[in-house]
């Protein structure tokens, strides 16, 4: 089997990145040599790949899928939003500026040139390359600088099918009008389309899809149902709805529960790092906003931000900053990860990302940060540090860790203990019950998680918490991973899908109502 193929959708966060997991998972079952690429993203959840660049989240767990590591060439250009105007372009894993709407087009025949070649390199090396798709192919207004859309799939004469959220409603006229609205080139490629999150009896669908087809002349492949057991590994941070909580919790191992209150900031960033937390037994996740959440909290963690000043600014407005001076002074346990760790010190001078200068931190930890070029990026194993008092070490101390840090703050001045032995260099901070780290993944190694649940049980009173042995996030994973699977498998014409990837799109695709596109359109930016 060789070929490739793009999945497209009808909306942002219609499954497209499920969809092409579950695909690369079911191939690589098979023993197809299979590859995921998204030529463009826009997501501040990120990952740190073996070639030393960072790439979205999902294109991490789709290598995983195939059985590859993280490489930068399958997700070439990464737009890391920082305001609601303003996005850092990372290209080929690096941060080379920070663009608009309307100088980001300038970069576009560059950036054009850039995904051609990883793809034509995959493709080369690969048997299989199963592309995804970014927002909408519907959004015409932008298709003259597409990278990753229906601009791809010409370029690269990709049969493209369009997923569709049947859980938001509407699904049916969603892929119609995706379809109707593109230009009659466009709609050749476009080869079927699959309906997820299907939830009920198919039949009851089943003249509404015969109806799609009539009019498109396109059929369906599949209806995917919903899955409850698929949460791991958010695409975008978009999708950390406050006061929501993460994952399914497990009952406890022992007599009490732990609760976890995650900030929700404006710009979040790897908002996935309090997903291992939620797959422990008798850990409950939650995203908040509201600073009255706080107070009844095992555990408040502040996750990382693309906007770190902005996010601290916004922490005062808040309340919430207040709320978690008073958890401090209470000794109850808080936890900063990269950019919320920073915000935990006393100082962050910011000359980088938001040039504000020299502002003041929440002062919780005693720990000053200045921002500087060029961005860190690295994987990093470690073990937990022993502490200050050799007579009564840490409970994380000298167990294995490993993350991955993504950050233009260093770390100018602490004092405070460092919490990890980040390969014989000092790392983080502890004081009392508030813990601050730049590693992103850290809660992904098992026995450090357990041990340092442990110490914040004992930190926050809960004696009847017992943290249960055997719980493997990358266990949890490759099982979400091979669901996924099962789903393709189960609930796609698996035939078809494999005519289209080799033989590309039907040549006699009708034109769905082409008298709406005038042939001498011209889409401008």
């Amino acid at each position: 089997m060789r070929g490739a193929l793009l999945v497209a959708g009808t909306t942002s966060d219609a499954g497209k990145s499920v969809v092409v997991a579950g695909i690369c998972r079911m191939l690589a079952r098979k023993g197809v040599r299979v590859a995921p690429f998204k030529a463009q993203n826009m997501s501040n959840n990120s990952v740190v790949t073996l070639d030393g660049g960072e790439i979205g989240r999902a294109q991490a767990l789709q290598a995983r899928a195939c059985g590859l590591e993280p490489s930068v060439r399958f997700n070439p250009v990464l737009l890391k939003p920082g305001s609601d105007r303003r996005s850092q372009l990372v290209v080929r894993g690096k941060a080379v500026g920070t663009v608009g709407a309307a100088d980001y087009f300038q970069h576009r025949q560059q950036l054009r040139a850039v995904v051609a070649a990883e793809l034509a390199s995959l493709r080369a090396e690969f048997d299989v390359v199963i592309c995804e798709g970014a927002g909408s192919p519907a959004e015409i207004n932008l298709r003259a600088t597409d990278l990753a859309n229906m601009g791809l799939a010409e370029a690269a004469r990709l049969p493209v099918l369009v997923v569709g959220d049947i859980d938001r409603g509407g699904v049916l006229a969603h892929l119609f009008g995706t379809l109707a609205v593109l230009d009659p080139a466009d709609q050749g490629l476009v080869s079927g389309f699959v309906i997820n999150k299907f939830r009920g009896d198919v039949e009851l669908l089943r003249p509404g899809l015969d109806r799609l087809t009539e009019l498109t002349g396109r059929p369906t492949l599949g209806v995917v149902p919903f899955a409850e057991d698929l949460w791991l590994d958010a695409e975008d941070s978009l999708g950390t709805i406050a006061d929501a909580p993460v994952g399914r919790p497990a009952a406890p191992a022992g007599t009490e529960w732990l609760t976890v209150a995650a900030i929700r900031l404006p710009r979040i960033s790897n908002s996935t790092d309090v997903e291992a937390l939620a797959c422990e037994p008798g850990v409950a996740v939650r995203w908040v906003r509201d600073p009255s959440r706080l107070a009844d909290a095992d555990l408040v963690v502040l996750p990382g931000s693309k906007s770190t000043v902005s996010d601290l600014e916004w922490l005062r407005r808040s309340g919430i900053a207040a709320a978690l001076a008073d958890r401090a002074a209470a000794g109850k346990p808080i936890l900063g990860i990269c950019g919320g760790y920073q915000m935990l010190g006393r100082r962050i001078v910011d000359d980088v990302e938001s040039a504000a200068g020299a502002v003041d931190g929440l002062g919780l930890l005693d720990l000053d940060v200045e921002f500087a070029e060029p961005k860190v990026l690295r994987r990093t194993d470690g073990r937990g540090a022993p502490g200050p008092d050799p007579a009564v070490p840490l409970g994380t101390a000298g167990i294995p860790l490993h993350g991955y840090e993504i950050h233009h703050g260093r770390v100018t001045r602490s004092g405070d203990p460092a919490w990890l032995d980040a390969a014989g260099e000092p790392e983080g901070s502890v004081r009392g019950a508030i813990w601050g780290t730049h590693l992103h993944g850290l809660m992904e190694s098992d026995d450090f998680r357990r041990a340092w649940l442990r110490e914040v049980a004992h930190h926050a009173r809960r004696s009847g918490f017992v943290a249960a042995e055997g719980t493997s996030v990358s266990a949890v994973r490759a099982a979400q991973l091979d669901l996924l699977a099962d789903l393709m498998e189960r609930h796609l014409d698996t035939n078809l899908l494999v005519t289209l990837i080799t033989e590309g799109a039907p040549e006699d695709m009708p034109t769905l109502r082409s008298d709406l596109v005038a042939p001498d359109v011209q889409y401008q930016p």
